[in-house]
């Protein structure tokens, strides 16, 4: 599995022009999802997510993760992290999961987080979804489990 994450002020995601998911300062995290992943990946993923220091202490050095920074994380499901743009100029997608498969470790995710952090919001799967945020920084990472 694989986020795409960026520190931000605020973000959202809407779906047929209504609001599914939203946070204040946080995370956004575009999660793709690949052939072979299992909830181990996942889990490994989520650590990550929820201890990984890209918010500002006192000092201005990135050491505080979110937790710490009482931020938001907001799960939205992007398969086209997992193309394959190496050759060509058309992407493949022949490494990510199927529909199903990337829909139920997507789905463990959303729980895990929900289980562990209170601010988690998310998008809907397979949707043709608007994300807009306002990204602090900017800080952008790629995670991968």
């Amino acid at each position: 599995m694989k986020a795409l994450i960026q520190r931000v002020k605020n973000a959202s995601v809407a779906v047929e022009g209504k609001m599914v998911g939203a946070i204040d300062h946080g995370l956004l995290a575009l999660v793709g999802v690949e052939k072979g992943d299992s909830e181990a990946d996942a889990e490994k993923l989520l650590h990550k997510l929820l201890h990984y220091r890209v918010f500002s202490d006192q000092e201005g050095k990135m050491n505080h993760n979110l937790q710490q920074a009482s931020g938001g994380l907001l799960l939205v499901s992007q398969f086209t992290l997992a193309a394959d743009t190496r050759k060509g100029l058309r992407p493949s997608f022949s490494s990510a999961a199927p529909p199903a498969e990337g829909e139920r470790l997507f789905d463990y995710l959303v729980a895990q987080a929900s289980a562990a952090w209170p601010n988690v919001a998310t998008g809907q799967f397979g949707a043709d979804m608007q994300v807009a945020l306002v990204n602090d920084g900017p800080v952008t990472f790629m995670l991968e489990s």
